[in-house]
Parts: structure tokens; C-alpha cells; sequence
């Protein structure tokens, strides 16, 4: 088995499901002071100050994150191994032989869902687990489809 880097890119749809979990983690905070600038006048300027304060790095995370994430993200099956990279700050890059795989799940949560995306988790006999996040619906069936046959015909120690 050569180690190398993924050669596969998750869909640019992916783009737009980490912007909307990046605003749903930013911004509640700055919204709730903004609600409180707006609503109490007494503390006025002082919630002001607690809405700036989390509202730029908020905005920074939003604008950064998304396609920082993208630009890092690939993943590649070949007939030896699963190969997946993934993070923003806290890069991993992941390669499991397909003798160790034990498991192949599939993950597709509400936000994935509408942005046509899912998830496939492979886990290991040592209980590690190799995540490919925002492929394509269809091909992240596709992928779970030929892992399975592909680790039943690997002959290996996953068992």
C-alpha cells in the first residue's frame, strides 16, 4: 500500500452546509446580545460592545471556515485502503486498510439532507473510525455499496 494523499473532492454543495452550521454556531450569541442592545436601555451601550465583540470573530469563522474546510476535504477508496483528509485548523488525514474495516455507515443528518450531502463512517477492528463528510447523496451510496462488497472479498484480520 503506497501512502499518499485522497484524491476525491466532497461536491461544492458542501460549501454551503458548512456556512449554515458555521452562522448556526456564530451567531446566536451576537444575536442575543443585539436583542438585549435593542430591548434594555440602560445597558444599552454596553450590550453594543458584547454584539461587536461576538459578532466579528462570528463573521470571520463564517467567512473562513467553509472554504477553508473544502479545500481540505478529499477522500479515495483504491482496492488496498480508504483514504480520507479532513479539518480546518486540526488537519487529519486518515488510511485504513480495507483487511481492517469492520463497519460502513452511513450519516445523513437534517442540514445534509437538504443540501443533497451525507456522511460514511468506516470503522476498524481497533474501534477507530474513518469519516468522509459532505459526499454526494448517490455517491455516498455508491461508496458504502462497493466498501461492502469490497471488505467481504478482502481477506484480512477485521473479523
Amino acid at each position: 500500500m503506497r501512502l499518499r494523499a485522497p484524491r476525491n473532492r466532497v461536491p461544492g454543495r458542501a460549501i454551503g452546509w458548512w456556512s449554515v452550521q458555521s452562522a448556526l454556531f456564530a451567531l446566536p450569541l451576537p444575536l442575543t446580545f443585539a436583542i438585549l442592545w435593542a430591548s434594555i436601555p440602560p445597558t444599552r451601550e454596553l450590550f453594543m460592545w458584547f454584539t461587536l465583540i461576538s459578532l466579528v470573530p462570528g463573521l470571520l469563522y463564517m467567512a473562513v471556515m467553509p472554504f477553508w474546510r473544502y479545500r481540505v476535504h478529499r477522500w479515495e477508496v483504491t482496492d488496498e485502503a480508504v483514504y480520507a483528509a479532513s479539518g480546518w485548523l486540526w488537519q487529519q488525514w486518515r488510511v485504513v486498510p480495507l483487511s481492517r474495516v469492520q463497519t460502513v455507515d452511513t450519516l445523513r443528518g437534517p442540514l445534509q439532507q437538504l443540501f443533497g450531502l451525507s456522511g460514511i463512517s468506516v470503522t476498524t477492528a481497533s474501534s477507530s473510525a474513518v469519516h468522509i463528510k459532505g459526499l454526494d447523496q448517490k455517491a455516498g451510496d455508491e461508496l458504502v455499496a462497493y466498501l461492502t462488497r469490497a471488505t467481504q472479498a478482502v481477506p484480512g484480520d477485521a473479523a
